[in-house]
Parts: structure tokens; sequence; C-alpha cells
């Protein structure tokens, strides 16, 4: 261990975790060249936006498919296996499935410590157990960046499915995670923030969204989605696009992690956050005299981020009652309206 602990996986990335996605404005210009694929039994695909693939087996089963990849976040490798593997397994969660297989995604420079190696894997294979679901192969290859991620099957009634693209007129949105997650990943790279913040920020990424899934599943909610890279602005845009509706957040409303708004203050934004804020600028009006740091909170890439749940309002008190007897950080973000002139409105 002596030998990992001289290696900061950090230095090896020129990206870490979720702030490392490709552009969505840059994506979508290059994902409607492609020809529109279909099958009858294809529930969700790339339309929407969505999570997940969702493919009807029979009446009874649907197949959920997702796979996620990325650089190190952070530098102890058994807390990026860990993460990195949460956050493959959230987008079965979003979709209101339970995932059942996993496979290891690898990219590993040919230099690095095999014991680095092992303790990345190993916190997937952590995050799988806890999951229920089973790591039964994958896929490695050499590279000059490490990388790693999970493709992951899950299942779920076909009935029961939850997308991002139902919400509706008068629904309150919860988010189960606290935010500042890119942000303070780009001050422990500095070692700006006190070892208390990072632990924080660490352990959030970490955490399946699993019991948050659980809990969703007791109520009759109208969509869903796990806010990651493009942050919670841009996964928001997104719900609210693919609904129809103009989304409503409330900068005064959110959960932080600690340290993440003084660091934003400082002006301590990953390039994605910008990255995201370009994509979304036209799209979006913020009100008058919002604070910036919050916004750029707001804007600031997500990695392995909570859910985010529009619920009809006579059901979000009894939601957010029940998330926070197991999640105490879960919080009201906003809430959804008739289709005004843009799709995000920020106040």
């Amino acid at each position: 261990m002596a030998q990992n602990e001289k290696i900061r996986l950090t230095k090896l990335a020129a990206h870490g975790g979720c702030a490392a996605k490709v552009a969505p404005g840059d994506l979508k210009q290059v994902l409607l060249q492609l020809p529109t694929m279909t099958d009858p039994n294809l529930m969700v695909g790339f339309d929407t936006s969505d999570d997940a693939a969702v493919y009807r087996i029979n009446d009874e089963l649907a197949l959920i498919q997702t796979v996620d990849i990325f650089p190190p976040v952070v530098d102890d490798p058994f807390d990026y296996g860990r993460i990195a593997a949460a956050n493959a397994l959230s987008d079965v969660y979003a979709m209101g499935g339970e995932p059942k297989l996993a496979l290891n995604v690898l990219c590993i420079p040919e230099d690095l410590d095999k014991a680095i190696t092992l303790d990345i894997l190993r916190g997937g294979q952590d995050r799988c157990l806890e999951a229920g679901a089973v790591i039964c192969g994958g896929h490695s290859i050499k590279d000059k960046e490490p990388k790693y991620g999970l493709c992951v099957s899950g299942f779920a009634d076909p009935s029961k499915i939850l997308t991002n693209s139902g919400a509706k007129p008068g629904d309150v949105l919860i988010l189960t995670k606290a935010l500042g997650t890119g942000i303070l990943n780009t001050a422990m790279k500095g070692d700006l923030i006190a070892p208390a913040s990072a632990k924080a920020a660490i352990d959030s990424m970490a955490t399946l969204n699993k019991r948050a899934a659980e809990i969703i599943k007791r109520f009759e909610v109208n969509a869903v989605t796990d806010v990651t890279g493009f942050g919670l602005v841009g996964h928001s845009y997104e719900m609210a696009t693919g609904s129809g509706v103009t989304i409503v957040l409330e900068s005064g409303w959110l959960p932080l992690l600690p340290e993440a708004y003084d660091m934003a203050q400082m002006g301590i934004v990953p390039a994605g956050a910008y990255g995201n804020r370009s994509w979304i600028d036209c799209g979006a009006d913020t009100a008058e005299g919002i604070d910036l740091a919050l916004t750029d909170i707001m804007f600031d890439p997500q990695t392995s981020g909570g859910l985010l749940v529009s619920v009809p309002e006579q059901s979000a008190n009894a939601l957010l009652a029940e998330l926070r007897d197991s999640i105490p950080v879960a919080s009201i973000v906003g809430y959804v309206e008739e289709k005004q002139r843009k799709p995000i409105l920020i106040k």
C-alpha cells in the first residue's frame, strides 16, 4: 500500500469523474446526424436523453442497460472504484429498476502498480455487492490515462419504468444528494479543503442511490433522473424539454456539501461547469440578483449525484419525510410549471 500512496491518481487524468463527459451540446450535434434505430420492444432509447435504455422482454419483464466510465476523481484507488461503480449503478435506479449484472470496463497504464488496479476493481466489487449485482466479466485495454466504470444490466416491471420525461405542472422537485462534488474534487486536487469536507464529498459520491430508489418506488412519481455530469441545471433541462414544461429551480433551497459554497465563491469551479452553462444558456432564465456562486454550483458537473424526482405536490411532503428518515440531506429544490418562454427558470 505504501507504493499506492505515492501515486496521486488524479494527476494522471486531464479531467476527473463526470466532468470528463463530452460537452452535451457537442454530443447532441453528433447524435442528431445518426439514423434513428427502432424496435417495437425498445421502450426508452437515447432520443429523450434518458439515463439508460429499456427493452421490453415480455409483459412482466424489461431489461435496463447502461454504461458509465470516467477517469479518476479521487486519489485513493479503492474509493475511485467505489465511486465509479456507484455512478454506473445509479442509472438503473433512476429508471426504476434493480441492477443485477455488471461488466468491468477498465483502461490502465502499463506501468501502474498492479496493487492499484486491484484496489480499483475491489472498490467496484464492493458497490456491486451492496447493490446485489454480480460482476461477471469485463474488458480492459492499455491507456496512458486510467479510466474505470461498469456496463450494467438491470430489470424492472415494464409498467413501472421511470423516465425523465413525465414531469407535470404542479409537481415538486426533490433531490436526494447534496451538490458540489465537481467543485470539491477540483479543490481536493489543490489540497484546498479540510479533510472532513473531502471525506463528506467522497462518502456522498460512493453512496448508492439504492435506498432512495426503494423509497421512491412506493410513491406515484412522474419523472426521475440522476444528477451527474450535466449538473442540476443540465439534467433539469433534459427533464423539462422531454416533458414539455418549465422547471423552476430555487437557488436558496439547494443542499450543499461542506465548503462547496466557499470554494465556488473563490472561483474554484471545474471547466465542465462553464461548458454546462454555455450549453444551457439559451434555455434558461436567471432572475436578477442570484448569487453567482450558487449558480456555479447548479451548473457544476456532479459525479455520482443524487436522484432528482418530480412528484405530485400532494405526495411531496410524505415522500420527503420518508426519504429524510434514511437520507437527511434530501431536499425540495424546485417545482414544475406550465411551459413558459424557456425550459429553466433559476430563482
